[in-house]
């Protein structure tokens, strides 16, 4: 049985919708034109992984929710259970060198002046000492994250997908929209760890970015920007400054708007996916070379989840913290999913450990509350 459940940042509310049938597969973003559902997009529509439209049947449940599902079969959503578990990463030294070839391969086109910006992601696999059910984790996600999007959704098509994001896509309510350049990653040390996650940004003279971070945050700004302009003679930037998400602080721009046409909502998303921040710039030319070489599979990762109502209410959020649930035979495995904007003055392993610092977010989950 496919199944969605989420719970929008700065809410408490937890919803959810369980499907009798499969969801409807969407050729391409432009077919969003007019649609009302809630939408599961990968980095790349594909026969393997195609865009998902579900029905918008949602009932409210509470984070304690205990009761049996439709096939008779118990379910459990809770932030409580004492379970905590250890994670073994199944292929770290492989991975370090994968991505030590990916890298390599792809700063090799910043330095030739190929691309201005090119986004590295990475995955890893890991194997939990303690059997955690996808809903325990979402719930904990749900309270650990409470400013971030959170969502849990499985399908056959799709499979299994926990989701803890800061970046918004798109949000509005009839054509009075928002979105958001996301770009520049630090961990929060030092006295900063104490700032207020519901406080909103940090002072400016809190922390100190680098030159590559601030480049890289510029890119993003005024390439959605641009988009957003063919859609908009109504927009108004504020930003950069300074938000947390879990235990990471980024920069953040937003960039609100009114779209001329609501009927054409579709294709804004279709003109603003996959963003610099997921993607790079020049995008096409830098979404041929993902595709073409980057050694894993991105899957949903860096694609986008949300509500969609072109005369109503939408929340559409780039799929960045996230895990894939894939159960076998002996233990249950969770995909970790990661990247990184590189520029000509990136360095491998700051880059790395910037991907490692993302995957905890995933990672802490596992850590009774």
């Amino acid at each position: 049985m496919s199944y969605v459940y989420f719970r929008l940042p700065h809410s408490t509310h937890v919803f959810r919708n369980r499907l009798s049938t499969e969801p409807e597969e969407i050729a391409s973003l432009a077919e969003l034109n007019g649609r009302r559902g809630f939408v599961i997009t990968p980095f790349t529509p594909s026969d393997d992984c195609p865009i998902l439209l579900l029905p918008t049947d949602w009932e409210e449940v509470d984070l304690n929710f205990s009761g049996d599902n439709q096939n008779g079969e118990q379910t459990h959503l809770s932030s409580t259970d004492g379970v905590s578990a250890m994670l073994l990463d199944a292929d770290y030294e492989k991975e370090r060198q994968r991505y030590a070839v990916d890298f390599h391969n792809y700063h090799g086109q910043l330095t030739n002046d190929a691309f201005q910006k090119i986004v590295l992601a990475r995955s890893a696999r890991l194997i939990a000492t303690e059997k955690l059910s996808p809903l325990t984790l979402f719930a904990r996600a749900c309270h650990r994250y409470p400013r971030m999007f959170v969502a849990l959704f499985s399908t056959e098509r799709s499979g299994t997908w926990l989701i803890a994001t800061p970046e918004t896509l798109i949000s509005g309510t009839n054509g009075a929209m928002q979105t958001m350049a996301l770009a520049g990653t630090m961990r929060l040390s030092g006295a900063n760890l104490n700032f207020d996650v519901e406080g909103g940004s940090i002072g400016k003279d809190d922390i100190h970015w680098s030159t590559k971070n601030i480049k890289e945050q510029r890119y993003v700004e005024t390439y959605i920007t641009e988009c957003v302009e063919q859609f908009s003679d109504d927009v108004n930037v504020e930003g950069p400054f300074t938000v947390r998400a879990g235990d990471l602080v980024h920069l953040r721009s937003d960039i609100r708007f009114h779209l001329k046409d609501t009927a054409h909502l579709g294709n804004l998303i279709n003109t603003l996916h996959p963003t610099p921040a997921v993607c790079g710039m020049p995008k096409d030319a830098t979404r041929d070379f993902i595709i073409n070489n980057e050694s894993g599979e991105r899957n949903y990762y860096s694609g986008f989840s949300g509500l969609l109502d072109p005369n109503g209410d939408t929340r559409l959020f780039v799929t960045l913290r996230c895990m894939q649930i894939e159960s076998e035979s002996e233990a249950t495995t969770y995909r970790l999913y990661a990247g990184g904007g590189l520029l000509k003055d990136s360095q491998c392993q700051s880059e790395w450990e910037e991907t490692e610092a993302k995957m905890n977010t995933m990672r802490q989950l596992f850590k009774h509350i």
